[in-house]
């Protein structure tokens, strides 16, 4: 069963050394289904960033459209896992939606409307790194899943 995962990232869309990285993972993950990274910024979401509440709100209205299939938030409060408990929350949906927020993280209304929100680590890191982050044990998951060697490296 090939498997779809998206992630959605509070960001202006643009071409840089990460987004080679990020594109590498994309290409590998095709034998486990398909990858794909959607950059989401909009004028709300701009006219909020100086006010904290204000721009939890513009991410979560942003991305509620896209609340179908599982869904995963990624907040620095949420739960710890290592990558074996990863590839178990992964294991056997079809379709994977991961939430990564703006400059603010989310609002109490959007984290409740996930399946589950989990913390990638308790040190902070750039948008643009957590993308190649969440690509990258994405792509650990599904090799632990398929036995693939990957995960041993």
């Amino acid at each position: 069963m090939a498997t779809e995962v998206n992630i959605y990232i509070i960001e202006k869309k643009e071409k840089d050394e990460y987004s080679l990285i990020v594109e590498h993972f994309k290409k590998i993950f095709k034998q486990f289904g398909k990858l794909q990274v959607i950059s989401i910024f909009n004028k709300e979401i701009a006219k909020a960033q100086k006010q904290e509440v204000l721009a939890k709100k513009s991410y979560g209205l942003a991305y509620k459209n896209y609340l179908n299939g599982f869904n995963i938030a990624l907040d620095v409060n949420g739960k710890k896992v290592d990558s074996f408990e990863f590839a178990k929350i992964l294991e056997n949906k079809q379709k994977i939606n991961f939430f990564i927020g703006g400059a603010y993280g989310f609002d109490e209304e959007f984290l409740k409307k996930c399946n589950l929100v989990i913390s990638l680590s308790e040190l902070t890191f750039s948008h643009k790194l957590t993308k190649i982050v969440i690509c990258e044990q994405v792509f650990r998951g599904f090799s632990i899943i398929h036995n693939h060697p990957y995960h041993k490296i």
